[in-house]
Parts: structure tokens; C-alpha cells; sequence
């Protein structure tokens, strides 16, 4: 069983994707970071840097204790390798998810974060930050739709956790000021995953 705290945010749906879509058996532990829970001694014992998601793993394949984890990023490798799912053992695939992986992590997550956050929550415009902000935005989805112009998933032929990671920020593109029939392959991959049943299922859980 896999123990999955968890808040509705780009981070979080990462994790419920995975889950959804291996079929591994988990439970859902609601964080309310509105309400400062990420601050509880309970969930810093897991998560130290106070950030949703984070996963503890009570039956690991090493027949150990139980394997507390934090970060998106690496929960999503974890889940992938102890289930066998969505992370190809292929050298060159492989290599190409981790690339895309880590790429979501340190410039397509965060930049895209600090765009929501400058145009909707800064308590006063901050026009440069703003714009330089967009501006990266819009870069990094034209490297996004480019590579999605040469294959139909984002590191080759096969649906993977690099898709899982990238997926649930481009499905806040509306409040990034992105529209996506600027970036048409882009479009085209971003549908096919929101109507996959586990994405759905996946969204539904924001909600419940």
C-alpha cells in the first residue's frame, strides 16, 4: 500500500496520474496547504522541505521498513521502477525520459510556477517579472511543442513519467496567458492524455 499526501496542485495530480495509471493500491491523505498542514510535525517527519506530494511506502521491494519520499520527481521514479511501469529499461528511452523528466523539474515546473504566481497572487504587479516570466513560459513550451512535433510522446514512442510530469502544468495553460493553438503539437498531445480514463480519474480526486 502506498500512502499518497497530497493536495490538487500540478505536483500532486503528477503522483495521482502514476497511480492511476499503474493500478497500484494507495491512500489518499488530503493536506490542506491552505491551512498550513504542510507545516505539522506529522508531515515533516516525510517531507522536510514542507511540500505536497509525498509518499510513504509501507511494503518496498527491498522488503524493508517503510520508504518515506518527497519530491515529485523522484517519487515518480520510484513508483516507475518498483512497479515496472512508464520508465522503459531501455538505455536510450530510458535516458531520454530521465532527460525530460529533470527538465520538468528545473525549468518547466518552476518557470511556470512563477508565472501564476507574479500574474495572479504577487500583491502588486510587478511588470518585469511579469514579462520575464511569460516570456520563459512561451520559450519553454515552443522546446515542449518541438519535440512533440517529432514524436508522439515526449521522450519517444511509449506514454511515460516524463508525459506524467509535464502534463498536469500545461493543463494550467489558461492562467499561464498560454494558448495552445499556438503550440499545435503541443495541443494535440495535451488531449490525448486529458482523455485517457486515468486522467480522468485522476482529476476527479482535485475535486472530491
Amino acid at each position: 500500500m502506498i500512502d499518497l499526501y497530497y493536495a490538487g496542485t500540478p505536483n500532486g495530480h503528477k503522483i495521482t496520474l502514476f497511480l492511476e495509471e499503474a493500478g497500484l493500491p494507495y491512500k489518499l491523505h488530503r493536506v490542506n496547504i491552505g491551512k498550513g498542514e504542510q507545516f505539522s510535525a506529522a508531515f515533516l517527519a516525510i517531507a522536510p522541505n514542507n511540500k505536497i506530494p509525498a509518499i510513504v511506502d509501507d511494503k518496498p521491494v527491498d522488503g524493508g521498513g517503510p520508504v518515506n519520499l518527497f519530491e515529485s520527481g523522484a517519487i515518480l521514479l520510484y513508483l516507475a521502477e518498483k512497479s515496472g511501469k512508464f520508465l522503459s529499461a531501455e538505455l536510450r528511452e530510458r535516458t531520454a525520459t530521465l532527460q525530460w523528466l529533470f527538465w520538468q523539474m528545473a525549468g518547466f515546473g518552476p518557470m511556470l510556477g512563477q508565472n501564476h504566481h507574479f500574474n495572479h497572487f504577487a500583491p502588486q504587479p510587478v511588470p518585469y517579472a511579469i514579462e520575464r516570466f511569460q516570456v520563459e513560459t512561451q520559450r519553454l513550451y515552443s522546446v515542449l511543442n518541438q519535440q512533440l512535433e517529432q514524436k508522439p510522446w515526449v521522450a519517444g514512442e511509449h506514454y511515460s513519467i516524463a508525459d506524467m510530469a509535464i502534463w498536469p502544468w500545461v493543463n494550467s495553460h489558461e492562467r499561464q496567458r498560454i494558448d495552445l493553438a499556438d503550440y499545435p503539437a503541443v495541443r494535440n498531445w495535451f488531449e490525448r492524455i486529458r482523455l485517457r480514463p486515468a486522467t480522468q480519474r485522476a482529476l476527479a480526486l482535485a475535486n472530491g
